[in-house]
């Protein structure tokens, strides 16, 4: 195994607050050891069961070697000075000190496969990875510095909807967002989004979507209002496995479903492609 990145080391110090040293699978019951389930990518080594993974820990099994981060000094505010039993900055420092990230999505740029690209992952574990405004302002930073350098984008999607504790503020990101990626994107650039467990309200609704490529992991839960809600809703039981990354690529709403095992692979495949048909398009004279 290649030798522990410094910049992955220093993050993981500071991610230490877990002193568990088994975790339950929530889908088969089987007790793993955490370092055992770690070096299996966070899968189930019974059932193959894909955990929530962290965003550092998601970036160590993509990129080749250093990452340069971007948009990490961008801090929210509190502009509804929003209070029920804790304040919005209470709940922050809470979410700061559990998961040792400073908001919902980690962006930047390396190299995974020997190719350049901006990388954004995105993480339940801070308030579920729901989207307000630096999730909108670091996620279109890196549309806008990879647009700029002429790289393809890789975005790993996990989250919960708009944060409710930014109200209007949090649904103008779905706007920016998608704005910046149709930017992006015009200028013939390559974006592949995954989907991970869960992917729902507004960043399904707004980039998650917008990609050339659209991949999931296996049994990812992807969607924009909750089966409970939709089922009230319109008052019909929904079909077994609604929701799910597999039952989306059976009704063609996304492209793959991909092992996390086997994900990196395939994104450098699809990053190779997409640059032989740039080069081909360059050779042709023809705009990409």
């Amino acid at each position: 195994m290649a030798p522990m990145p410094e910049w992955l080391r220093v993050r993981r110090g500071k991610n230490a607050t877990d002193a568990a040293q088994w975790s339950k699978c929530p889908k088969c019951g089987e007790m793993i050891y955490r370092r055992d389930l770690a070096a299996n990518l966070y899968v189930c080594t019974r059932c193959g069961h894909h955990f929530r993974m962290g965003a550092y820990d998601r970036i160590s099994t993509i990129v080749d070697g250093d990452f340069a981060e971007i948009g990490g000094d961008v801090a929210v505010g509190d502009p509804l000075r929003w209070a029920d039993r804790k304040s919005y900055p209470a709940k922050l420092a809470g979410d700061r000190e559990k998961s040792g990230l400073s908001e919902a999505v980690v962006c930047g740029f390396g190299q995974v496969g020997g190719f350049d690209v901006g990388l954004g992952v995105m993480d339940f574990h801070f308030r579920g990875g729901t989207m307000g405004t630096v999730v909108g302002e670091r996620v279109t930073m890196l549309f806008e510095e990879a647009r700029r350098r002429h790289v393809p984008c890789l975005i790993f999607t996990a989250s919960g909807g708009a944060r409710m504790e930014e109200g209007m503020y949090a649904l103008m990101q779905l706007a920016k967002t998608t704005a910046a990626v149709t930017r992006f994107m015009d200028d013939g650039n390559f974006l592949v989004s995954i989907l991970t467990d869960p992917t729902t309200g507004g960043v399904s609704a707004s980039f998650a979507f917008q990609a050339d490529v659209v991949v999931a992991e296996p049994g990812a839960m992807i969607g924009f209002a909750g089966r409970r809600v939709i089922e009230q809703t319109i008052r019909q039981k929904l079909p077994e496995g609604f929701q799910t990354a597999e039952f989306l690529l059976e009704k063609g709403h996304i492209d793959m479903v991909v092992h996390r095992r086997s994900l990196k692979d395939a994104l450098v495949r699809l990053l190779d492609y997409a640059s032989k048909g740039a080069e081909r398009r360059a050779l042709a004279g023809v705009d990409a």
